[in-house]
């Protein structure tokens, strides 16, 4: 049988037996997520049942307009409970019926639901206040200002009086207190906040009752007097013209005092609503502890269910894998053969071409084995031409820039000779094209160096002499022999190094790194605005140099591409400026050749940082 046929048949029992494993999970996966949401569901029947409890003491507190709210909580808890029964969509998700051995405590929850929502029922309707004493509180705030004013009174009329009436005058003050503290407490009661108020208005009460039989000169009879510690006392009788307030008050106060006494011994909310409040405290415990059993028993039941599940997945894992072991020894038994190709291969990677792989079979392998061996067979011969033409191309371009360097120095030296005016003097145009002549020669001379230094580089043959130097200095050099250029382009070249920098390089190849960077900078800079900045960042393992200018920046596109030999950045300016593409190749030649590494930061039109680190201890790569 062919490796390919044995493979689909593997592949379809695996397929296979992972499609009944996804099957069984998904539909799994389905039933616990409907189950999980019915019991969140059920939990939720807590939550409605505290609400109501909230609502109904809300409403108690005198918030009418949460009957509405109760009304709405009791509708969701029907709704909540109907739905577990039968099953469906709450909720926006799909929840399963409550399980029929469930039945009896699904049935039991009801039960105790239809008490305490007949609880709740009579308080969305019944009233929430005793009306007789909403009656005696409006009454008794009504006439609280008379009250205040005949007490202030009856203290005006007495301040004409000698100090025989000096006692009179405190009981008189006493109950101007009384009477504003009365409202006080009474206004208290009537916004629900009852607490204590109820005891401080009988209090309240006897003292001021008591006070005005003293002024009157009538007898103290009341037994309550004793618990506030009021006795009799003996008063001079008040004269009739100083008496009028008195009079006034006597009337209104037997009004009011029977108020107040009704309020003392009747609740503000009525007796209907307090015992359906009572009521519906005393169910709310029943009913939240028989919803937790319900949640609870169902979680078991759950749980008990997924241990079921749980066995029969572990018995597919088990099927599983055997299908997988028989698929790997199958696998391998097919595929043994190539552990021989690998090792060819392997020895093909090394270099060693023209390796061929033994194998006879008529299979995919063996066919794979005959096209191998012909691909080694071309391999090793393309090989053989590929090196020939290597020592050609490095024989001629040794050749090609040798014999482009001699005649290019004399051009150079004449031209200088003819520009200093040794030979005669020169007029201007004169002057003009030997500029032009001795320029395009240096451009011509770098092109070869370049050239040189790449090829160099390529055969390992760059020599790096590292030895210990101070960066600052090289940079303050290389920033001197740049400064011409600079002037000439009206570009601003800063050197921001102020402190010694001491790391083992070669500095001249260093020098030659910062000039590349530094002309790659003025190039990308406009004239007058342009700033090319150069520091230095020290950390324990390496010093770091950067080249920062305010130009053009690079394209997002050419980031990877631009320390590969020949290549330039396509914009309008670097192109009008020329360059030879192998600059920014070579500082990286140089930097790795001294084990640092070289990068560049851009954004388009907000300039460029180029970085390259040099490692404080030497490189390896040294004496290349």
């Amino acid at each position: 049988m062919r490796i390919t046929q044995k493979t689909f048949i593997l592949l379809g029992v695996i397929i296979g037996v992972s499609a009944i494993n996804l099957y069984l999970l998904v539909v799994t996966a389905q039933e616990n997520q409907a189950v999980l949401h019915s019991i969140s569901d059920a939990s939720d029947l807590k939550v409605i049942v505290e609400s109501i409890s909230g609502t109904a003491n809300s409403i108690a507190s005198g918030n009418e307009k949460d009957r509405e709210t109760l009304s709405s909580e009791i509708s969701d808890f029907d709704a909540t409970y109907a739905i577990l029964g039968t099953g469906g969509t709450s909720k926006g998700h799909n929840v399963v019926a409550v399980p029929t051995e469930l039945g009896m405590i699904y049935e039991n929850l009801g039960n105790s639901w239809q008490q305490y929502k007949q609880e709740a029922e009579k308080i969305k309707k019944e009233s929430v206040f005793n009306p007789q004493v909403v009656d005696s509180l409006k009454y008794i705030l009504g006439k609280n200002g008379d009250l205040i004013s005949l007490a202030n009174g009856i203290t005006n009329d007495l301040s004409s009086l000698d100090r025989n009436y000096n006692r009179h005058k405190e009981i008189a003050a006493e109950m101007v207190s009384l009477a504003k503290d009365l409202g006080e407490k009474t206004l208290l009661v009537s916004i629900g906040e009852q607490g204590n108020a109820t005891e401080a208005i009988k209090r309240d009460r006897t003292i001021f009752d008591a006070d005005l039989k003293k002024l009157e000169g009538l007898p103290l009879d009341s037994q309550e007097l004793g618990s506030y510690n009021i006795k009799q006392e003996s008063l001079q009788q008040i004269p009739r013209a100083n008496s009028d307030s008195i009079r006034q008050l006597d009337p209104l106060w037997e009004a009011i005092k029977a108020k107040l006494s009704f309020i003392e011994s009747n609740p503000v909310i009525s007796k209907e609503f307090g015992a359906a409040l009572a009521s519906l405290g005393n169910t709310r415990s029943a009913l939240l502890d028989t919803t937790s059993s319900f949640v609870n028993e169902w979680n078991k039941l759950l749980d008990s269910r997924l241990n079921d599940r749980v066995e029969i997945v572990q018995a597919l894992l088990i099927v599983d894998i055997a299908v997988f072991v028989l698929v790997m020894l199958s696998i391998r038994k097919s595929l043994s053969p190539l552990v021989m190709m690998t090792k060819t291969i392997a020895r093909i990677k090394e270099g060693f071409y023209g390796e061929k792989i033994e194998y006879s079979s008529k299979d995919e392998i063996g066919e794979l084995a005959q096209t191998f061996n012909a691909m080694s067979s071309t391999i090793q011969k393309k090989e053989q031409e590929a090196k020939k033409i290597e020592i050609a191309k490095d024989e001629f371009l040794a050749m090609i820039t040798h014999e482009l360097k001699t005649p290019l120095v004399p051009i150079q030296g004449y031209s200088d000779i003819l520009l200093g005016e040794h030979l005669g003097p020169l007029n201007k145009n004169q002057k003009d094209r030997l500029e032009v002549i001795r320029s395009s020669s240096a451009t011509l001379l770098q092109l070869i160096s370049d050239l040189l230094d790449a090829q160099k580089l390529e055969l390992g043959q760059l020599r790096i002499k590292q030895s210990r130097n101070n960066l600052r200095d090289t940079i303050q050099k290389t920033i001197v022999s740049m400064e011409p250029q600079s002037v000439s382009d009206q570009i601003s070249l800063v050197n921001n190094v102020t402190q010694d920098v001491h790391v083992n390089y070669d500095d001249e190849r260093i020098k030659q790194v910062l000039t590349n960077l530094i002309k790659n900078s003025l190039k990308a800079c406009s004239a007058k605005i342009g700033k090319v900045e150069v520091s230095v960042e020290e950390n324990p393992t390496e010093a770091i140099v950067s080249v920062r200018d305010n130009g053009m920046g690079i394209p997002s596109d050419a980031i990877d591409n631009i320390f590969k030999k020949f290549y330039q950045v396509d914009t309008s300016l670097t192109r009008e400026k020329g360059g030879s593409g192998l600059g920014l190749s070579i500082c990286k030649g140089i930097v790795e050749a001294h084990g640092g590494r070289i990068w560049v930061e851009t954004k388009p039109n907000k300039g460029s940082t180029f970085s390259f680190s040099i490692p404080k201890t030497a490189s390896p790569h040294s004496s290349i």
